[in-house]
């Protein structure tokens, strides 16, 4: 059990990982190694034998296994990753990289996304081997690089190449789920992640006839991309439930007394007010433009022109998303997938997901548990590729007025104590029990 010393270590290993600047800025441009060897360490002091795993010298990853007391169950995977998004000092109230704990509160980049989680597995898995506790089954743990852009040097790797530590997982948890969402009504409610949209990175390109800026061009790229870019951008997609988010709209109406009428979707969502935002984003696909690069000189018109998208499609929406931008493109602009992931559903009638959901009604118990998908991912689709179905489950109890979401990939990202403590004693109840 979450003893005295594991609560001061989640927040001393929350702060020493913040340190230790893990920037991954894309292309490879980042190093992880420190970070994964800071975490073998504290692995290794608990009697366990980490393994560090390399694609690319620097980029490492780190895994161990703990025997369960019951060798028949399946095994489960807890996995956190070590790289970070870029921070500019200079737009932040504290260094992004002090790992700083001032009131109560531990700042810097990584705070919520995700060196908190990897600190309390740390903090959790040494708490047992002070006690000498171990849990119902096997658990390997992973600490992996590279989530922040393409996973090919991190759980891409270990999914593709070092399947042996994996062997016997059937179910994972990670980020994203089991924290406090205050609906600015009295009510706490903890998502549990139960689903991911598919990553669909897109690369527009326009051909055209190049040209001077002062003569008519009825065959300019950039006319023409912009054209679809605008199609795209205007494009309203249909509502799509998965599993998963009816199960969400099921639950938030129940909570807020209201029918549950899926037939006009948009107008259930309208009366929930700010828990809204736990489904809205998710009851369809999306593309959303977000680069554009056209052009050389302002009198010459270029012979291409190029848009990159953000786009993500729900479990089972791939085909419908294809098609869809087969038509908004048109006949003048082509597309394709710079980066491509599969889209996750995951049961939210499963022992694990009961076990998750007992692990925060026990130490919350005002809270409200409920099963959502998340709009984007994380290293569980990679993992997927092991037969390994993924939960979002990184728990914090959060004070009212702490945007949660806000501070991923956000400035001034920050985490309290209070809420590792939480986390702590939360993630031992389920990963003991499960």
């Amino acid at each position: 059990m979450a003893d005295a010393q594991a609560l001061d270590e989640v927040v001393g290993f929350t702060s020493d990982l913040i340190r230790i600047d893990t920037t991954n800025r894309g292309g490879g441009d980042c190093r992880e190694r420190p970070a994964a060897e800071y975490a073998a360490e504290r692995l290794a002091g608990a009697g366990l034998e980490p393994v560090l795993l390399e694609r690319t010298p620097g980029r490492t990853n780190v895994v161990a296994r703990i025997e369960g007391t019951d060798p028949s169950a399946d095994a489960l995977l807890v996995h956190g990753h070590l790289d970070v998004v870029p921070a500019r000092a200079e737009d932040w109230s504290v260094h992004p990289f002090s790992g700083e704990v001032r009131d109560g509160v531990v700042w810097g980049r990584g705070a919520v996304d995700m060196k908190n989680m990897d600190a309390m597995i740390l903090a959790v898995v040494r708490a047992w081997a002070r006690q000498g506790l171990r849990p119902r089954r096997d658990v390997v743990i992973a600490f992996t690089a590279d989530e922040e852009a393409s996973a090919e040097d991190g759980s891409g790797f270990l999914a593709d190449r070092h399947a042996g530590p994996f062997e016997g997982c059937t179910e994972g948890v990670s980020e994203s789920g089991a924290y406090t969402f205050h609906d600015g009504a009295g009510r706490q409610i903890y998502p549990i992640a139960a689903g991911e949209r598919g990553t669909a990175w897109l690369r527009l390109s326009a051909r055209g006839r190049a040209g001077h800026g002062s003569r008519v061009n009825r065959e300019n790229a950039v006319t023409r991309l912009a054209a679809a870019i605008a199609r795209i951008g205007a494009h309203e997609w249909p509502v799509r439930l998965t599993p998963t988010v009816r199960a969400a709209l099921t639950e938030l109406a129940a909570l807020y007394g209201i029918d549950t009428d899926l037939r006009d979707v948009d107008a259930l969502v309208d009366k929930l007010g700010p828990a809204a935002r736990l489904v809205e984003a998710t009851l369809r696909n999306s593309a959303n433009p977000t680069m554009l690069e056209a052009g050389y000189k302002i009198n010459v018109i270029p012979g291409e022109a190029v848009a990159h998208v953000d786009g993500r499609y729900l479990p089972g929406g791939e085909e419908e998303f294809r098609a869809t931008l087969d038509e908004l493109t048109g006949p003048d602009v082509d597309w394709e997938f710079e980066h491509r992931e599969v889209a996750l559903q995951s049961p939210v009638d499963s022992p694990s997901f009961a076990a998750m959901r007992a692990a925060v009604e026990e130490f919350a118990p005002e809270g409200h548990v409920m099963p959502f998908c998340m709009p984007g991912g994380t290293d569980a689709k990679q993992f997927s590729r092991l037969g390994i179905t993924g939960y979002g489950f990184s728990p914090l109890k959060l004070p009212e007025g702490f945007d949660y979401n806000a501070l991923f990939h956000g400035v001034d990202e920050r985490v309290p104590v209070e809420a590792l403590h939480f986390g702590v004693r939360v993630l031992d109840r389920f990963l003991r029990t499960a």
